[in-house]
């Protein structure tokens, strides 16, 4: 029972740093990544489809992200998408390709950026926390109900800590180095 809660804990606080190293994918840094426009939604036939499923999405250069829709008609659609989004970039048309230029980053805008980057980073430290605690609650119940002793819940509680710390760490990486690569020129 101890080993199933611990191994639950630990998917768990596993699966919120991925999350988070996910969600920073999206944060535009200097540099063109395809994770910048992978969230993005485009009207295809009344519905709203991923970018992904109607055009492909090339980097050319350091800057620049290509987009070719599969049908000459998305077009359109892919340029609304773009222009809808949250990103602040326009995108250039030349025929059936959509260039998006991503223009070089201001100091003020790293900054901003950075702080935004270290305030995911504590919430997802506050979601590990949360794991824990849930973790815990279920070992206090088991010692409540005598289905384990108080040695048994001191050293459960000592793991679960660990494990714990662990996830904190690998959380402080990803935001270190998402912040690196936001102040890198």
């Amino acid at each position: 029972m101890l080993s199933q809660i611990k191994t639950d804990a630990t998917a768990r606080m596993h699966k919120c740093v991925e999350v988070l190293r996910h969600d920073l994918t999206k944060v535009r840094t200097g540099r063109a990544s395809a994770a910048l426009v992978d969230h993005l939604k485009v009207s295809y036939y009344g519905n709203d489809t991923p970018l992904a499923q109607v055009a492909s999405v090339a980097i050319t250069d350091a800057r620049t992200i290509q987009i070719t829709p599969w049908e000459k008609g998305m077009v359109g659609a892919v340029e609304k998408a773009i222009l809808a989004s949250d990103l602040g970039l326009t995108p250039n048309t030349a025929g059936t390709v959509i260039r998006i230029n991503l223009p070089a980053l201001t100091e003020e805008r790293r900054r901003e950026l950075g702080k935004h980057v270290a305030h995911e980073g504590e919430n997802t430290k506050v979601a590990i926390r949360n794991v824990r605690r849930d973790a815990m609650h279920h070992v206090k119940e088991l010692l409540k109900d005598k289905s384990i002793t108080e040695d048994e819940e001191k050293r459960a509680g000592d793991d679960i800590q660990k494990i714990t710390d662990k996830a904190i760490k690998d959380v402080d990486e990803v935001v270190k180095a998402k912040e690196l690569e936001l102040l890198a020129i």
